[in-house]
């Protein structure tokens, strides 16, 4: 037991606790004055639950959870169903459940880490150098698009393009051929474009077609980001005033709780979703500066961890970690800049939400588990070599 703990990167645990200190302070300031005030220690309480699931699934042999990936997957997918029925609605989403003493749990965040779990099992025990597209690329994809249209069904956008993103990292680097990959990559870029035209080109029907769904709301969050001069007020009030707050933090910002657009409460979910304006409005250009450089040395440390481990289950764990968590960012961030549409996506562990910042502190967990147990079959391995080469001396 010790000795697991001796191979704990302690680095990793040194981010997680400054990403802690910026998430709670972060969240005083942008609750103060408001509903949401004491948020920041419902999530120090979350943190404590987060470090006992890192520290404790770090010290679990990854290759048992992987063992029992599909079961995992099976929960995973009755939970989404389940919670269809007899979720919650925030948001125009439906995907919460009650849990009791009243705390919320959305099982579409937690099935990102079973997903990553299941398709590392699928993958590890194909054991081939390239996959291929009927035999192999089409059932994982399959795998993927089960999750992705119930959650699509809940109306969690943000989500699930999650599960899409962790299946091109997976597929990338669990073998997919060179040439499958450009034409997936060419199919993706034509929706994209051929996508963005249509809506332009078709835009009355479009809306149309989306009032008859019910996913009005899906508009109002395309139209800033796509047709911004034919957006409604009310649709760009979010973004608009997202942009201004950063715009006004400037290089080093507006002071600590001084941030005039968010403490005025011109921007929506500063709590949640839009934490990262708070950030760039009171620290400036800096202070964003320094939450990515956090981000970075965290992934960085985790692609380590994939280049030592021995068993090749453990490299494809971490790179859909690694695919989630960029994707997250990346969203996150850029949906607050004009880069990408406005999506409910949290802002790893800096962003209020119990469900998000457990799932993510068990992911660390699992790849620290990787750390620690990933270089215990070179180990064994080494000393069966060794064991080996001392039989043949004596022989």
């Amino acid at each position: 037991m010790l000795n697991k703990f001796k191979k704990i990167d302690y680095t990793i645990v040194f981010i997680l606790l400054l990403l802690m200190g910026i998430s709670i302070a972060v969240l005083y300031s942008a609750t103060s004055n408001t509903q949401y005030h004491g948020y920041q220690i419902r999530m120090a309480m979350y943190y404590v639950i987060g470090f006992v699931i890192f520290f404790g699934l770090s010290l679990i042999d990854f290759r048992v959870i992987v063992k029992y990936a599909l079961y995992i997957y099976l929960l995973g997918i009755a939970l989404l169903v389940v919670v269809m029925f007899i979720g919650n609605t925030y948001y125009n989403a439906t995907g919460w459940m009650t849990l009791p003493g009243g705390l919320s749990f959305q099982p579409a965040e937690f099935f990102k880490l079973l997903l990553v779990i299941f398709l590392a099992h699928v993958l590890y025990r194909k054991r081939k150098p390239q996959l291929a597209f009927w035999r192999d690329v089409i059932p994982i994809c399959l795998i993927t698009f089960v999750p992705f249209m119930i959650v699509m069904a809940q109306n969690d956008l943000g989500n699930a393009l999650s599960y899409l993103v962790i299946l091109a990292g997976m597929l990338w680097i669990g073998g997919m051929k060179y040439t499958h990959a450009l034409i997936a990559l060419a199919i993706f870029a034509g929706s994209v474009i051929g996508g963005i035209s249509a809506y332009k080109i078709y835009y009355e029907e479009i809306h149309k077609f989306f009032a008859e769904i019910g996913r009005e709301h899906w508009i109002e969050r395309i139209d800033p980001w796509l047709v911004p001069d034919k957006a409604t007020e009310k649709a760009i009030y979010h973004t608009k005033n997202a942009k201004l707050a950063i715009a006004s933090g400037g290089m080093t910002g507006e002071g600590y709780m001084k941030g005039a657009t968010v403490q005025s409460e011109r921007v929506p979910l500063t709590y949640s979703d839009s934490i990262f304006v708070v950030i760039a409005e009171e620290f400036g250009f800096l202070g964003s500066s320094v939450l990515l450089l956090l981000y970075f040395v965290l992934i960085h440390r985790l692609i380590l961890i994939s280049l030592e481990c021995r068993d090749r289950s453990g490299p494809l764990i971490i790179v859909g970690i690694v695919a989630l968590f960029l994707y997250q960012i990346f969203e996150n961030i850029g949906m607050f800049i004009g880069l990408m549409p406005l999506t409910g996506i949290t802002l790893p562990f800096i962003s209020y939400g119990g469900t998000s910042l457990v799932i993510n502190m068990a992911s660390i967990g699992i790849a620290m588990s990787i750390r620690i147990h990933g270089q215990e079959v070179e180990d064994e391995q080494t000393s069966s070599a060794s064991t080996r080469h001392s039989s043949a001396k004596s022989q």
